[in-house]
């Protein structure tokens, strides 16, 4: 009976022992699962979220996150009208041997060339304006001409630019507003209007016969803002206005960048579209690089990103949460929320060509839920994400596609794992030695007696 209770003692002991082992160190986790979670942006665009690191001895995954803007930059497409001065002051010599007009004429073909190639889906046109030269018809719409019409052909374009004779004594914005707004068609397209021009408008159509007048201000601001009004976009580029605080003569009570104020405004406050008040020097840079850049590329930017990426309660209890670094845009909660479960990721802008990545790991605790043995895992419970499209309109989608992991533990071992069953087989077993120990007492009292 003695070597009895001895023997229940040693097994009870394996047994302690085998099941302290049974715990952390024994459970093996697996990925069973690596689907991509994929969610279209736009026509290239996509969000995805993928399990990349996989260090199975010590427990732990790597997830990544990421936005990818992959839209291609897209060419304007409609009609513009190039508006262009051809008043005698337009053949100024500002450098050396070159004029003003030469300045202009080199860049607005150089931007013509560059908005045209390979791009059938925009056409330009241009016009010229001054003052006749017939005084007569001063203040009328001959104070214009049609140079082009309409056209994708940049040598035809650049050909008739070359042709535009600079004769005009005065500048008669106005007129050359509203002859371009007559060779737009009717198609429900974008329309640009770019004027390029040195001189302050001092006659408009049917004016009250005074240069430099209110009556020629109003009229020419009101022919601007009424472009505005009716959809057009409208950039001007003025130069040539080597004394701004100079006075016309013809009338005192307001300088040249009074009369240049009053009717595009500022800069920073145009009275429509874009305004450029440049030096001579500034010309090629303003034509063929911010007037172009006004242009081209449209942009397709997504903007107000908003990721957020939820747990499930098993994750949150049994691992282990840490980012492997700081996403490379935008900025992301510091730790998951435990109201929700879940991290929140926002990007104010993605440019096109960009990708924005987060990563993080998920490593089991030692002291994990038995519970979670054997049962497959979800990583993640699900993500949404909602941004700001091209069109400014605000898009929502969702995803539960995820990793999934198993953690199991050899088959000679027994399932349970985790401290309080190792303390409740240990109670068991001291109890069971207690109990022989007595029983075997009491046998050996009885046959003593």
């Amino acid at each position: 009976m003695k070597k009895s209770v001895f023997i229940t003692l040693f097994l009870i002991l394996i047994l302690i022992a085998n099941i302290s082992l049974a715990s952390y160190d024994t459970v093996t986790m697996t990925v069973v699962e690596e689907p991509v979670c994929t969610i279209e942006i736009g026509d290239n665009s996509s969000f995805e979220k993928r399990l990349i690191k996989k260090d199975l001895t010590n427990k732990e995954v790597t997830l990544q996150l990421q936005v990818t803007n992959e839209e291609t930059s897209l060419q304007p497409t409609g009609e513009i009208m190039l508006v262009i001065d051809n008043s005698q002051s337009m053949e100024d010599i500002v450098e050396g041997t070159t004029t003003r007009e030469d300045l202009v004429i080199e860049s607005a073909n150089t931007l013509v060339n560059t908005i045209l190639e390979g791009n059938d889906n925009l056409k330009v046109g241009i016009v010229s304006f001054s003052t006749n030269a017939d005084a007569s018809k001063e203040g009328t719409i001959e104070d214009a001409n049609l140079v082009s019409e309409l056209s994708s052909d940049p040598q035809t374009l650049t050909s008739s630019i070359a042709n535009i004779q600079y004769t005009g004594p005065r500048t008669d914005l106005q007129s050359g507003l509203s002859l371009a707004t007559q060779y737009f068609t009717e198609e429900d397209n974008n329309k640009y209007i770019i004027v390029l021009t040195d001189g302050v408008p001092n006659v408009a159509l049917d004016y009250d016969d005074n240069y430099f007048s209110d009556d020629v201000i109003n009229k020419t601001k009101t022919e601007l803002q009424s472009l505005g009004t009716a959809g057009y976009n409208v950039i001007t580029m003025l130069t040539g206005i080597s004394e701004p605080n100079a006075t016309p003569g013809i009338r005192d009570d307001k300088t040249y960048g009074d009369i240049i104020e009053e009717v595009f405004g500022t800069e920073e406050n145009p009275t429509v579209g874009k305004f450029y008040y440049i030096q001579d020097n500034e010309i090629e840079q303003t034509i063929t690089n911010d007037i172009y850049n006004d242009l081209l590329p449209i942009q397709q930017v997504l903007k107000d990103i908003v990721v957020t990426d939820y747990f499930p309660q098993e994750i949150i209890d049994n691992f282990e949460f840490a980012y492997v670094s700081e996403p490379n845009i935008g900025t992301i909660s510091a730790d998951i929320d435990t109201e929700n479960n879940s991290i929140t990721w926002t990007i104010s802008e993605l440019q096109p060509g960009e990708t924005a990545t987060v990563q993080y790991t998920l490593s089991l605790k030692e002291n994990f839920d038995s519970d979670i043995v054997g049962p497959i895992l979800d990583t993640n419970e699900k993500v949404d994400i909602s941004y700001t499209d091209f069109n400014g309109e605000t898009i929502e989608d969702t995803s539960d596609v995820t990793p999934k992991l198993k953690l199991t533990e050899p088959p000679a071992k027994l399932p349970a794992a985790g401290t309080p069953i190792i303390i409740t087989l240990f109670i068991v077993g001291v109890g069971m030695l207690i109990y022989s120990f007595v029983r075997f007492n009491f046998i050996n009292k009885i046959m003593k007696h």
